[in-house]
């Protein structure tokens, strides 16, 4: 059974997993395999007590994110041709603001998935100099997706792809082409911090948040 598509897009970048077992992959590709296995690695173990607070989630995730996804390369995939007319000042303002964005992102995403699993194939594909690292998710429910990482030459992640066509990568892109449209670096910076921060601020449980001000009598 396939999962919806909202499902499987919020899958495609966080997905609990569980311990697995996968054939050793061909030597060239071990780097690769590598990469997805400690970044799920470190999304099982964020979650294995249950979803807990985002903040918690972040914090739990973030070393390995960083240490897994080129963000300076996606960030500026993600913003695309405007990207040659911005300062060294304004591109790592941006990087900054988009690794951010994504992982609080990434961080949210992951408790929907609660209870899933995952199997990496050892048969990577070669796509020029990236390799393509296909896994398979299943959810708590039964209801599995194909969700390939594409991995560059240095074995750090450039993109997620849901069922080969859904690109992370294309989502962003679309998701800041009118910040950047109206407002530069500096509208897409804005965007991306806000958005960070709204859903930190929603997750809040209700306790935390301030509470209403008083009409006037």
């Amino acid at each position: 059974m396939r999962l919806n598509r909202r499902i499987a897009a919020a899958l495609a970048a966080a997905v609990v997993l569980v311990p697995f077992a996968a054939a050793p992959a061909a030597a060239g590709d071990e780097a690769a395999v590598q990469t997805v296995r400690d970044l799920y690695a470190s999304f099982s173990a964020a979650v294995k007590d249950g979803p807990g607070a985002l903040p918690a989630r972040v914090a739990a995730v973030t070393p390995a994110i960083d240490k897994a996804f080129d963000f300076p390369a996606m960030a500026r995939i993600a913003v695309g041709s405007k990207w040659s007319g911005f300062t060294p000042e304004q591109r790592e303002s941006l990087t900054k603001a988009f690794k951010r964005s994504l992982t609080v992102t990434y961080a949210n995403r992951l408790s929907q998935a609660a209870g899933g699993k995952f199997e990496v194939t050892p048969k990577v594909e070669m796509r020029g100099a990236q390799r393509v690292v296909p896994t398979k998710v299943t959810t708590a429910g039964g209801d599995d997706s194909a969700v390939d990482f594409v991995v560059n030459a240095d074995d750090r992640v450039q993109d997620v792809l849901l069922n080969g066509d859904v690109s992370e990568i294309a989502a962003q892109r679309t998701m800041l082409s009118k910040p950047l449209a109206s407002g530069g670096a500096e509208g897409a910076v804005k965007f991306l911090t806000e958005r960070a921060d709204g859903m930190l601020a929603a997750a809040k449980p209700a306790s935390d948040k301030p509470a209403p001000a008083k009409a006037a009598q």
